[in-house]
Order: C-alpha cells, then structure tokens, then sequence
C-alpha cells in the first residue's frame, strides 16, 4: 500500500474491517463522528502504511497516549470526510503539500504554537521554510519523494537522462512504458521539460504540453499509477514514470532496475502533520508530532516506507547504503530544478482536465 493510491476495490472488499494486525482501520465506513470524551486517546487520520503496531505502542509508552489511526486514500478523500463530520474527531491529520495550502485557505488548521514544538531545528533547512507552509506556521513535513522514471538498464541501449528520452527513443519502446494517471503529474513534467513551471497557469503552455504528449500517445502503453509494478518485473515494461518511494520498493525484488530523477526537474512532494481548528485532544496532537520529529523514530520509518525523511538527524542515522540511495535522497542538479504541486485554481484547474480528458480518452 503505497503513499499516493490505496486499492481501489478496499472500499468494497473491507469496509468495516478493523485491520488490527497492522496497527490500523479503514475509516471510509462511516462519516459520524469519532466519541471524543476519552483525554488519553488520540484519533490520527492518515495514509495507508504510515503507523503500525510497534510505532503506536512505543508512542503510548513514551507518552502515555494511546493512538488510533484510520486511512484515507487520497487527499481529496481525507478533505471531504473532514468536512462532512465536523472533523471527524482527529486531532492529527497527514494532508500532502498542496492540501496544506487548501485545508489553510479554507480556516480548516490550526496555526501550530511554537513553545510546544520541540525538535523543528532538526529539519533540514529546506524543510523549514516551504512554500506551501512558509515558516511550517500550520505544518510539521514528515516525509517526502519525488517524481521520476524507473527503468529496466538490461532492455535499454542507454539510460535515460530527461523526459525528452521518450520521444527520442519513441520507436524503440513503444507500448514498453507507462506514465502515471495523474494529470497534474504528467501535464506538469512536460511543462518542466519544456521550460515552464509545473503549476503552470497559462492556457497556451498548457496546450503545448498536451500537444507534445499527443504525439507521444500511440507509443504509451497506459496511464497508469500502479500497474506498472508488476509489468516491469516480469519484463512487459521497460520504463515506467512514478513516485519514488514507489520505485524503491520494486528495485529491491530486481537488480536490474534504476530509478532517474529528470534533469530538467520534475515533481517533490511532502506529506506533512497538521492539527485541525476541530482537534478535541490538542495536547496528545504535540505530543504526536514531538514523537515523530524524533530522530531515531523518523529514521526507522524511512527505513520501513521507503520515503526519505526531512529529519537531518534522522538521515544522519540512517544506514550508508540508504543515506547514498539517490532514488530516495537524489543529488543535485535535478533536485534543486523541482517543484511542489501548487493549487491553480478552478478555471485553470478546468484547462488542465479538459486536456487530460482529450488525451487519455481519444
């Protein structure tokens, strides 16, 4: 269960299902809700994979708190549970970058009290001063990725550089590469590419992308943010664009693959910890991001997730052979070329999926 998609069909196949085993529950059953009346318990809305038991337990150890933790599966789904039931009862939230700067416009956060933090000056310095959160003033990062190309080095003749490989090479791997099912995703890295900003606004850059991925379209095997796992490793795919930590999992069950971050930049995303105005246990929320700004826990969960953690200290911790992994942690210069997802607002948000509907469609 990966960061950016949960399986479609776990609404149909478990709802109502405690997976207490992981340490975690579906929280798409019911939109009541959670009873609040309990000062020791803490109720944490976030993605699939981010708690387990060993992490909840030593939490409750330290803190004296016990936690729970429900999933969402996108952030949009994570949005409108928030605001169908009042909050729902949590008093920590993990929306990704941009969603911080939706939940913040619509006065749905609670600016963080600084005298309660303790360990914001582990952050490396970029992560104190995002532009989706300039100053963390409502937001703690807690993990963060990229997005790029993974690639089979035995199927092509050379490794890929920059996103202009698919059209140089378009002969050669037709129907051999997918790009992911996101429109802001792929419409962005050719707007990257092209010399634009990934949230570009303007309708005439827009087009030109969607004009330059048209003519990439016969050779596109799908669009697709999952499927391409398994399609790689049995040898159907030569190269797939995805996230990184998604990447790194699937490099471990084969030496052959490699993961590039394009050269012209592409897109770095953040999910973060956040506390709602509607948060009924503020006290157990500090106690929660204090807990995970701690360098040896943020190091075992980068460990365990694959996403490379914000924490200096935490990094500091890690392994060598992971502190040098430059799928999870890549050098400059393409880190330093890439951007976050901002929001563009709905008229232009309308361009974008008019696009995205003519190319996925025709």
């Amino acid at each position: 269960m990966r960061r950016r998609q949960f399986l479609q069909t776990a609404g149909a196949t478990l709802s109502g299902l405690g997976l207490s085993s992981c340490g975690w529950t579906l929280a798409s059953v019911s939109d009541e809700p959670i009873p609040t009346g309990d000062r020791d318990t803490l109720y944490i809305y976030t993605w699939a994979g981010y708690t387990d038991d060993n992490l909840l337990a030593r939490f409750k150890a330290e803190t004296g708190y016990r936690a729970i933790a429900d999933v969402f599966d996108s952030n949009e789904a994570m949005l409108a549970r928030i605001q169908a039931s009042g909050g729902g009862g949590y008093s920590i939230l993990y929306p990704s970058d941009y969603m911080v700067q939706k939940m913040k416009a619509l006065g749905m956060l609670s600016p963080l009290e600084r005298s309660r933090l303790v360990g914001k000056e582990r952050l490396f310095e970029r992560f104190r001063n995002p532009q989706y959160d300039p100053g963390n003033r409502y937001s703690i990062p807690v993990s963060w990725g990229t997005t790029g190309l993974i690639y089979n080095r035995q199927k092509l003749a050379e490794a890929p550089q920059d996103w202009d490989y698919l059209w140089k090479n378009q002969d050669k791997i037709t129907k051999r590469f997918t790009l992911l099912n996101d429109v802001r995703e792929v419409l962005g890295a050719i707007l990257k590419f092209q010399g634009h900003s990934y949230n570009a606004i303007d309708s005439e850059e827009i087009r030109q992308a969607y004009e330059q991925l048209q003519r990439l379209k016969p050779a596109i095997a799908s669009f697709t943010s999952d499927a391409w796992r398994n399609q790689i490793l049995s040898g159907d795919l030569w190269l797939a664009m995805c996230y990184s930590a998604d990447a790194n999992e699937v490099m471990r069950e084969s030496d052959d693959l490699r993961y590039l971050l394009p050269l012209s930049g592409s897109c770095v995303s953040t999910d973060a910890l956040v506390i709602p105005r509607t948060a009924p246990n503020p006290d157990a929320a500090y106690a929660w991001i204090n807990f995970m700004l701690q360098p040896d826990v943020a190091a075992q969960i980068c460990k365990r997730l694959s996403f490379a953690t914000p924490n200096e200290l935490a990094f500091k911790q890690l392994p060598e052979t992971l502190q040098q992994n430059t799928s999870l942690f890549p050098p400059d210069p393409a880190i330093g070329r890439c951007e976050e997802i901002s929001p563009v607002g709905d008229d232009v948000g309308a361009v974008y999926d008019r696009y995205w509907t003519l190319l996925t469609s025709s």
